[in-house]
């Protein structure tokens, strides 16, 4: 910028000096061509007087060459009919050479002044008119400008031209100057301006003069104080959403259109583990979770929230949420362990299922001996005593049946795990084989050692042997069903052995499936019995097997830790 101001100046000043230097000289041309006029004039009277008195004495030749010497001028003498008195050359001049000489000696031969300046002042023609006796006579005077004069215009011109080349320097420098202090002025602005978009905001502007460049100086210094408070707001704002988003449970992923990991919380980083690289891209998927595909599906601009939950891990169940990206650039991803929610779900599911298929037993047991003692078995003593004891005993049954289902519903939740405690199975066994009213055709056996102690909770115990002895019972028609326990090194072996038609091998691996009932014996049931006896077992920490061939019966084995010692 300073450069091209400073040919501004320049311009400005040379137009200026050239102004100037024209009309001076034009002025003083014009004075020098008055003031030769002037003194033509002045000279040429003084000749004319002369010339007069030569005429009238005779000696007009030897007068005029004296005149002219005297008077520097030209002097040629005409008669009234226009004949030359004098010689043709006078002073070095020719008549003939005379600018506009005819007419000048015709306005003089008619009484009137003549008077022209030639070549911008430096010649002068004057004549004027004479007294003769013959009639009037002129006079003719060629004046040549005054060599001072010469000198003068000349010297005032070179001094013009010298004037105007200082002015036009001057003029060059003082823009120069002014031009530097304008640039260095709007440098310190361009600067400031510079480090705030850099977001450097301490750089202050003092404008040291009030003008249109320190106003602008002073609002872009207002402007820096109001985007360093603005800035620092969202900073503490920011560390604020920062800090917020590190303490929440969930992860929360930030990605970009092009599906990096801009951002990633604490829980995020806990949950992804290695599949995730802040920095670095999305990972596909993660336990079967469409990671960046419903990223991709995010930067849509008819995108809306997105929600998708892992499935088939019974051990972990995880929720993600996509919030789009609209305007802000990034696409927000929300992941929550829902594993504790699944698993109170699925228990309250469970446990309502398991609730209908326990509890039907002892229901219907109490249910038939009121029945029966409304119908008149109140009136035998016996009768009445048995069915009392019965319903005494299903009532005990369904207390333990309740407290057993919520032990194990608790435990699968994870909420109250189990407290393993010492059982004896001998009493547990014969009191399952009491309970048990078999087929006709089918013997029910129970071998155990006494005291054979495993741990494990009395009631989930008791409800194992009753749901696999009740199976076993309902799919065997002829022979019989042996209930049986054994140590086996720090373990102990329950197995529950009938000679039922068996399981089709189709069938082995779903016997433990809820709501399946196979396609041997009776369908009368829910296709829970198995499923429940799993979740028992696994509670108390053991495993449950089946062995069966077709045609040759079927063996449950259930393996439980044994107490020291027993």
């Amino acid at each position: 910028m300073r450069w091209w101001l400073a040919g501004v100046f320049g311009l400005i000043a040379a137009l200026t000096a050239l102004l100037v230097a024209t009309v001076s000289s034009r002025q003083v041309s014009a004075d020098v061509r008055t003031n030769s006029e002037d003194i033509a004039v002045g000279k040429t009277v003084a000749a004319a007087f002369a010339a007069q008195r030569a005429l009238d004495r005779g000696n007009l030749d030897d007068a005029l060459s004296l005149i002219a010497r005297r008077q520097h001028l030209a002097v040629f003498v005409f008669s009234h009919g226009g004949h030359l008195l004098s010689d043709a050359k006078s002073l070095g001049v020719f008549w003939t050479s005379v600018p506009d000489g005819p007419t000048a000696l015709g306005s003089a031969l008619s009484g009137h002044r003549f008077v022209e300046t030639f070549g911008d002042g430096a010649e002068t023609v004057v004549a004027l008119p004479l007294r003769g006796n013959g009639g009037p006579r002129g006079l003719v005077a060629y004046a040549p400008r005054e060599t001072a004069f010469g000198k003068s215009l000349a010297i005032f011109h070179r001094e013009v031209i010298r004037a105007s080349l200082w002015a036009l320097l001057a003029a060059i420098v003082l823009g120069l100057l002014a031009a530097t202090l304008v640039a260095r002025r709007l440098k310190r602005i361009a600067d400031a301006a510079s480090a705030i978009e850099q977001g450097d905001f301490e750089i202050r502007l003092e404008p040291r003069l009030r003008d249109e460049v320190g106003s602008l100086a002073l609002s872009i210094d207002r402007m820096r104080m109001r985007l360093r408070d603005s800035f620092e707001r969202l900073r503490a704002e920011r560390d604020r959403l920062g800090l917020l988003l590190e303490q929440l449970q969930e992860g929360v992923l930030a990605v970009d259109a092009d599906l990096t990991v801009q951002f990633a919380n604490a829980s995020a980083a806990r949950m992804l583990g290695p599949a995730l690289q802040r920095g670095g891209p999305l990972a596909d998927s993660w336990h079967g979770l469409p990671l960046r595909e419903m990223a991709r599906g995010l930067f849509r601009a008819d995108a809306a929230v997105a929600e998708a939950r892992s499935g088939g891990d019974e051990d972990r169940a995880i929720s993600l949420a996509g919030v789009p990206a609209s305007n802000a650039g990034l696409a927000v991803l929300v992941l929550t362990d829902i594993t504790a929610r699944a698993r109170r779900e699925r228990a309250e599911r469970e446990f309502v299922a398991n609730a209908s298929h326990e509890l039907r037993t002892p229901v219907t047991a109490i249910a038939s001996a009121v029945e029966a003692l409304q119908s008149g078995a109140q009136e035998s003593p016996h009768d009445r005593d048995a069915f009392i004891a019965l319903i005494g005993r299903q009532a005990r049954r369904l207390g333990r049946l309740t407290h057993s289902l919520l032990v194990m519903a608790r435990a699968q939740t994870g909420e109250e795990p189990i407290q393993l405690e010492p059982v004896d199975l001998r009493p547990v066994l014969d009191d399952v084989a009491a309970a048990c009213e078999p087929p006709a055709d089918v013997r029910l056996d129970v071998s155990c050692p006494s005291p054979l102690v495993a741990l494990g909770q009395r009631d989930l115990v008791e409800q194992i042997v009753a749901n696999l002895v009740g199976n076993a019972l309902k799919h065997t028609e002829h022979g019989s069903v042996e209930v049986r326990a054994r140590p086996a090194g720090e373990q102990v072996v329950l197995e529950v052995a009938d000679t039922g038609p068996g399981i089709p091998p189709g069938e082995a691996e779903r016997v433990f499936d809820r709501f399946y009932s196979g396609h041997n014996g009776r369908r009368d049931g829910f296709g829970l019995g198995l499923a429940i006896a799993r979740d028992a077992v696994r509670s108390l920490g053991g495993r449950i097997e089946i062995e069966s061939e077709p045609g040759a019966g079927t063996t449950a084995r259930v393996t439980l830790a044994r107490r020291r010692g027993s």
